[in-house]
């Protein structure tokens, strides 16, 4: 039977189609601040539960958003991970992200951690609590982060550095609870009760504080389990502050869809995944953080750590005020 040319050629070109879409359909191209050992894992699971390949990038979040930026509508990526809110914050604001409705990431993601305009959403939760040499402080000593301002912390305070991002967020969620003048106060009260400079990282400040250099201090729970996984009879605890009011400052690891998103469906089913109880453990567990997912449970070994509340202030506030936050601890001393 003759065949019309123009159906033929209609057939070579559904054929061709065919052919094609596999390559994009099943791809998506992730930009990560997360080291590959704490997403690699994830990625794998979901290529063998899906067939979906993910191709990714990790770098420095600084020079991630920068290359994105570079890129434009040339880039490959189609999600961009990264830690801290703060940072999210300043992706959206670069205009690297888009808007995702999904009543998936809305239903698993409480409102507090993600985007109040959806460009992002918070995958797990980072606690960024107070330590304490358990052999000189009790937990009945301690009360809440501005209390250790307090004449009786002095010369016993350990902080990291204010040119980390994770002390910027902080300050910057003091200036949203109480702020700008109060948190300048609280931080200028931090800074004069110091034992020591600030340290360039949580793990040396808490061994620090192991050491009995100093007795109190702030870091990022991750950083208490995997010092306490290695050296389990350090005399370090963890005290959950500010229960009676506001809560504990919380921050994420989250992600977005890039702007230009070459495979957007699919990165948003990635993203929607991620945020699932299938995914959560994996993506919690693997850094010793908590699941974004209330369904979810925490990985025991973090789970011993204690339940306490979060502080429910909206974490893009962490991006908003950064810059506030950095010129108050530049104007208090802390360095």
């Amino acid at each position: 039977m003759n065949t019309h040319p123009l159906s033929r050629l209609l057939g070579t070109t559904l054929i061709c189609l065919g052919l094609a879409t596999p390559a994009w359909a099943d791809e998506v191209v992730v930009y990560s601040a997360r080291n590959e050992q704490l997403i690699k894992p994830m990625f794998d699971a979901y290529t063998k539960e899906t067939g979906v390949t993910i191709k990714f990038i990790t770098d420095k979040e600084g020079a991630l958003l920068q290359r994105l930026k570079a890129e434009g509508e040339n880039t490959p990526a189609d999600m961009l991970i990264t830690v801290d809110a703060g940072n999210l914050w300043e992706a959206s604001r670069e205009g690297l992200l888009k808007p995702v409705q999904s009543k998936v990431l809305t239903g698993n993601i409480p409102a507090h951690l993600r985007d109040p305009g959806n460009q992002w959403f918070g995958l797990s939760v980072r606690a960024r609590t107070v330590f304490f040499n358990t052999q000189k402080v009790k937990p009945a000593d301690l009360s809440t982060y501005e209390d250790l301002g307090s004449p009786k912390w002095k010369d016993r305070l350990c902080l990291r550095t204010s040119k980390k991002v994770y002390n910027q967020s902080l300050v910057a969620m003091l200036i949203a609870e109480h702020g700008e003048a109060k948190a300048e106060q609280i931080v200028k009260s931090w800074v004069a009760n110091l034992a020591t400079d600030p340290f360039p990282d949580d793990t040396k400040m808490l061994e620090a504080i192991a050491a009995g250099q100093c007795d109190v201090g702030i870091a990022n729970t991750y950083y208490f389990g995997r010092l306490m996984e290695k050296k389990p009879n350090l005399p370090l605890g963890i005290f959950w502050p500010n229960q009676k009011g506001s809560g504990v400052h919380v921050n994420v690891s989250g992600a977005g869809i890039t702007k230009q998103a070459k495979h957007e469906k699919e990165a948003i089913r990635l993203l929607e995944w991620l945020s699932s109880d299938k995914a959560q453990n994996l993506f919690a567990d693997v850094n010793m953080e908590y699941p974004v997912n209330l369904v979810v449970k925490t990985d025991p070994v973090v789970a011993a750590w204690g339940q306490f509340k979060q502080n429910p202030i909206n974490v893009a506030k962490a991006g908003e005020l950064q810059a506030a936050a950095v010129k108050l601890m530049d104007r208090a001393g802390y360095k």
